[in-house]
This record gives C-alpha cells, sequence and structure tokens, in this order.
C-alpha cells in the first residue's frame, strides 16, 4: 500500500504539506488486524493517534449486560489520541468489522509534531474541536433518551398501581351493583316509622366521608367477632362481610345495640344488608376518587415538569414545585431504594426567575447521582433544604451516600469524567447542570463530600439581568 497517497485522501489532511504527512507516516506503527480482532477494549490506555486507511471499526459499549454500537469508523477517519486531547483510557470496543490498516502515532511523538509540523498540528487540533462537538452533542441525547427511558417506567409504575385500583374498585362496584335489585326486595318488605327510618339513615349517613378510628389488628378482629356474633342471632345474611364493613365503616357497639332497639329481628337482615350496600358503594367510589386523582396529580406532576404547555423563557417560578415535581419523578427509584426523603423548605423563599425545565434537568441529574451514590449504604436519606440571602435563592441537596474521592472533586463538572463503571455513566451529566447553572442561570454550585454526607448547593440569583 502506498501509504503517502493514502493519507492524503484523508479530508481532515488535504491543506498538510506532503513532508509533514510522510513525517506522520514514519513515525508511526502500522497495525493490521482481521476482522473480529480489538483495535482496543474497556481500560486501553489511549496514547495513539489513528489514522484508518483500510477497513471498518464497530466501536461499542457494554450496558445492562447487552452491547450498544456507538459509532463506526471507516477508512480516512482519525480518532484515537489527539493534541491536547485529556482522555486517558478507551471505555468502550473498537472491533474491526472488516480487515484494517491503522497508522498509530505515539503521544510520545506530539512534542516533535506541536514544534515542527505546523500545519498538521493544527488540522489534528481543528479535528479534535469537531470531535468534541460531534461527540458531546450525541452523548447529551443518549444521555436525555436514558434518562427519559428511566422516568418513564417510573412513572408507569407509579401509574400502574392507581390504574389497577381503578378497574379493580370498578369491577367490584359492578358486581356490587347488581346485587342491590335482589336486596331491595327486602328492604321494602320492611315496617318501620318515617322516625325510625330516619334515624337509621342519620346512623349510616354520619359514616359517609369521615376517617374511621384507627383500630390495631387484634382491637379490629375481636370487633369483628363480636359484631358477627349478634349478626347471627338475627340470622343476618352474609353476616361476616357486614361484620367487617360495619367495624372498618366505624361502627361502634353503642350504635349496633341503637340499631336493634330501631329494627326488628326478622327486618334486620334487611336492613344490616342495606346498610353494607351503602356502605361498600361509598367505599368502592372513595377508591376509584381517590386512585383517578392520583392519576391526575401524576399527569399534572409531568406536564410541570416538562412545562411543555409553556414558552422556553425566564419564568418566576416556585423552586420547591419543581423539586417536588422531580421527586415524583423519581419516586419509584427512591421506593425501591428504600430511600428517605427530608424537606426542610423555607416557606419566606421568593419565587425565583429561572429556565424552568432546564432547572428540572439540575434536580433531576442531582437527585438520580444522589440514589445512585446511596446504593451500598446503611442508612439512605435524601435531604433538600431551601432558604436564601438577599442576592440569592438557595438549595442544598444532601445523600447519606459513600461520598466523592477527593482525588476527584474538582473534576466532577468535567466533561466525560465520570466514577460509575463502564455502561451507567458517561461524565456529562453533572457537566450539564454545571453549564445551566452557572451560564444559563449566572449562579453557581459548589460540593462539599465526605463519606456519609454529600451536599451541592446551588445558589440562583433572585434578580435576573
Amino acid at each position: 500500500m502506498d501509504y503517502l497517497e493514502a493519507i492524503s485522501k484523508v479530508e481532515e489532511l488535504a491543506d498538510v504539506p506532503k513532508e509533514q504527512l510522510q513525517w506522520l507516516i514514519d513515525n508511526s506503527e502500522v497495525i493490521k488486524l482481521d476482522e473480529g480482532e480489538n483495535l482496543f477494549s474497556p481500560g486501553s490506555p489511549i496514547d495513539r493517534l489513528l489514522v484508518m486507511l483500510q477497513g471498518e471499526i464497530v466501536v461499542k459499549i457494554a450496558r445492562n449486560g447487552q452491547f450498544s454500537v456507538l459509532t463506526r469508523i471507516g477508512p480516512t477517519a482519525i480518532t484515537g489520541y489527539l493534541p491536547y486531547s485529556r482522555a486517558q483510557v478507551a471505555n468502550g470496543y473498537g472491533e474491526a468489522a472488516l480487515p484494517i490498516v491503522v497508522l498509530a502515532l505515539h503521544k510520545d511523538h506530539f512534542h516533535d509534531m506541536i514544534c515542527n509540523q505546523h500545519e498538521l498540528t493544527t488540522a489534528l487540533v481543528h479535528t479534535m474541536s469537531n470531535r468534541i462537538r460531534s461527540f458531546t452533542k450525541e452523548q447529551q441525547q443518549n444521555d436525555k433518551m436514558m434518562a427519559l427511558g428511566k422516568l418513564s417506567a417510573g412513572l408507569a409504575h407509579e401509574l400502574n398501581n392507581p390504574s389497577s385500583a381503578v378497574v379493580r374498585s370498578a369491577q367490584s362496584l359492578s358486581k356490587h351493583l347488581r346485587a342491590i335489585p335482589e336486596a331491595f326486595k327486602s328492604v321494602i318488605k320492611i315496617r318501620m316509622t318515617d322516625e325510625q327510618v330516619d334515624e337509621v339513615n342519620d346512623m349510616v349517613f354520619s359514616k359517609l366521608g369521615q376517617e374511621p378510628p384507627k383500630l390495631g389488628m387484634m382491637e379490629r378482629s375481636a370487633l369483628v367477632d363480636d359484631f358477627l356474633d349478634r349478626l347471627d342471632e338475627h340470622d343476618v345474611i352474609e353476616s361476616e362481610e357486614i361484620a367487617e364493613t360495619l367495624v372498618d365503616s366505624g361502627f361502634t357497639e353503642d350504635e349496633l345495640d341503637k340499631l336493634e332497639e330501631l329494627v326488628s329481628s326478622k327486618d334486620m337482615s334487611a336492613v344490616a344488608g342495606w346498610l353494607n350496600n351503602v356502605l361498600t358503594t361509598e367505599r368502592l367510589v372513595d377508591e376509584i376518587e381517590e386512585a383517578s386523582q392520583r392519576i391526575s396529580d401524576l399527569v399534572g406532576s409531568v406536564k410541570s415538569y416538562t412545562h411543555m404547555d409553556q414558552a422556553q423563557e425566564r419564568q418566576k417560578v416556585d423552586i420547591r414545585k419543581g423539586l417536588e415535581n422531580t421527586l415524583t419523578m423519581l419516586n419509584h427509584k427512591l421506593k425501591k431504594s428504600n430511600i428517605e426523603v427530608v424537606r426542610n423548605y423555607d416557606s419566606n423563599l421568593p419565587e425565583i426567575p429561572v429556565f424552568p425545565s432546564e432547572m428540572n434537568q439540575v434536580w433531576t441529574n442531582i437527585i438520580d447521582n444522589a440514589i445512585d451514590a446511596m446504593e451500598n449504604a446503611e442508612e439512605r436519606k435524601l435531604t433538600i433544604q431551601t432558604s436564601f440571602d438577599h442576592t440569592y435563592g438557595i438549595i442544598h441537596i444532601s445523600d447519606s451516600g459513600s461520598g466523592i474521592p477527593d482525588e476527584v472533586k474538582d473534576k466532577i463538572f468535567d466533561p466525560f469524567f465520570t466514577t460509575k463503571e463502564i455502561g451507567k455513566g458517561t461524565g456529562l451529566g453533572l457537566e450539564l447542570v454545571h453549564q445551566i447553572i452557572t451560564k444559563k442561570h449566572q449562579g453557581f454550585i459548589d460540593v462539599k463530600s465526605k463519606p456519609g454526607e454529600t451536599t451541592f448547593k446551588i445558589c440562583l440569583v433572585l434578580k435576573a439581568d
């Protein structure tokens, strides 16, 4: 292969003098690999400039036990270590999809190149700048999709419980209502005075909408047994179900005494059955209403979280609502990890001018990282505190996780830096947080950490320019 001819076809090097391209060839190692062989793998040092002359490399990464293809590198592509690059080790695999020929220039030659091969260096620096922009955009999009997947899974789980409750209660209500016509026959045969009917009505309707007293398991069981015995004395049909309904609705023994005074023994079964119908119907309707309200609240949280019905501009908002919406979106993950959430909100905190949807990205990234940090902690507590001074609204988000090692604390806001294992983090979450806080909102963010306590402090200006 004529290497000079091959490298001259690389678009990024089109304006580089041929003598500098020849210098690149003379100082590079020629690597030839067959299909299926790896040019690099996770943990491999990134210490060589790579110029693809022939073949194709598939770059893939392990995520959740499966391989995901990040990109494909074809002929005439430049990759690997570039001038002033900060990359250190590979996170994925570079597998030859076809037999490849690669020129590899070790970074030990970079000082000579920077000092003496100016056009070549300029072309490679320009290539690095383009690569960073492209990769950052792609990774941010991937991060957003991964975050959306997590939020969608959690939201689906949260919606499943109330929607299942609606279906279950509706089915029970339908079955219950089908039994009412038969019970009605017994009711209309009852002979009672208007005063007696009014007293029974007052008794049952006083229970509707009221929270029944809390009973211990043993206390409830004993009261149900007592009611059951007394109902059986009057040959009440389905006495066990009715006894439980009366107890759970808050009926007392004194009220059952009064009911026995008002209703003859032969009519007790019909009256008790009517009571059961009314109370059961009310309970099922309450369950449907409560579950439906929960669904409505969740949908409202999603709408508020995304601010999908509002223009993307600064708005004065109650920061607590954004935090609460984020906690709602991550509630499934919080419950799964058995994390206690402690809220210390300053009720006097004024509304702060922010870009709401972007601030929700900040809360999501920080809280999601906090949840992950507490994965192996004995105590799992997430604490959110708000306060303010004359200039800033101040938000502290603390977790009781493992902490951030001192040697990496200054790097956590750097692009592509992550302490998570391969496939679980891209190093763009906190970098995005830093950009949103400092550049978009002219605020600042700080972190203090030790084992068992990590606190992010976010300061947002109370009056935007």
